[in-house]
């Protein structure tokens, strides 16, 4: 059986996962819009090739941030659609293309989906999602996922794994009190970068995001890499194997400016 997840696809921003059709037109006369048009393009592109490319796909797991919200922290300038419903029904549209079987949505952070509404609530019912909840464990032919939007981020390499990793520590110590089910896969998100770390117990696993450069906050605030994709597990009777899909983004370099 295959499992997707898919997480921080920030439906609504300029740089978020924009079916075509619901973003910024090519032929804007502003130039920011035009680049942005270009964007949502490329990464809907991507996205659909990658997801046809992994049918059948019998759950999909939407690991949080599914909508951007209404971007308070700059004034709203980020948002192609200030409508958090209209945001949702972008979101729900990006689920679908997914074709899959079955959907769990995990509830992101509420700056983006909602501190007094609950946006999943609305995709998930447009999606006829199975479940929506904070943090779940999904049993997939034998393999135990783990999942939960957020995670620690670390400002130096080597230290990216070390959230998820205690989140592991964290979960054989509530298992170990018969409180959780023991999981075989910890999934986490948030942190717009790929990375793993496991060992013969398990594994831990951050996932990439599915919205690309153009937020005012990682361009002013934070360092590190980020990534752009998604990953899909196939499951065997408790066993399984894992592939990252990560789109190349190298089109989108920065370049120097002239002096």
């Amino acid at each position: 059986m295959r499992l997707v997840v898919i997480s921080d696809l920030h439906c609504g921003h300029r740089a978020g996962l924009t079916p075509p059709g619901s973003g910024y037109h090519e032929d804007d006369l502003s130039e920011t819009h035009r680049h942005f048009a270009e964007l949502q393009l490329v990464q809907w592109d991507w996205y659909a090739r990658t997801l046809e490319a992994l049918q059948p796909i019998d759950t999909l797991v939407v690991n949080g941030d599914a909508i951007d919200g209404k971007g308070e922290r700059s004034g709203g300038t980020e948002q192609f659609e200030m409508d958090r419903h209209e945001q949702a029904m972008i979101a729900a549209r990006c689920i679908r293309e997914a074709r899959a079987k079955k959907i769990y949505i995990i509830r992101g952070t509420p700056y983006h989906v909602g501190r007094d509404e609950d946006f999943e609530d609305t995709i998930a019912k447009e999606v006829s999602a199975a479940h929506v909840g904070y943090h779940d464990w999904i049993d997939v032919n034998g393999v135990i996922f783990d999942c939960k939007h957020k995670t620690s981020s670390s400002v130096i390499p080597h230290g990216r794994h070390t959230g998820p990793a205690r989140a592991k520590l964290w979960n054989s110590l509530w298992a170990e009190r018969g409180l959780q089910p023991k999981a075989n896969v910890i999934v986490r998100s948030h942190v717009h970068y790929y990375d793993f770390a496991g060992d013969v117990t398990g594994l831990v696993i951050t996932t990439p995001a599915l919205q690309g450069f153009g937020s005012k906050y990682g361009a002013a605030e934070c360092e590190g890499t980020v990534d752009f994709g998604l990953v899909s597990f196939d499951c065997d009777k408790g066993a399984y194997q894992w592939t990252a899909h990560l789109m190349d983004l190298k089109w989108a370099a920065a370049s120097p400016l002239k002096g």
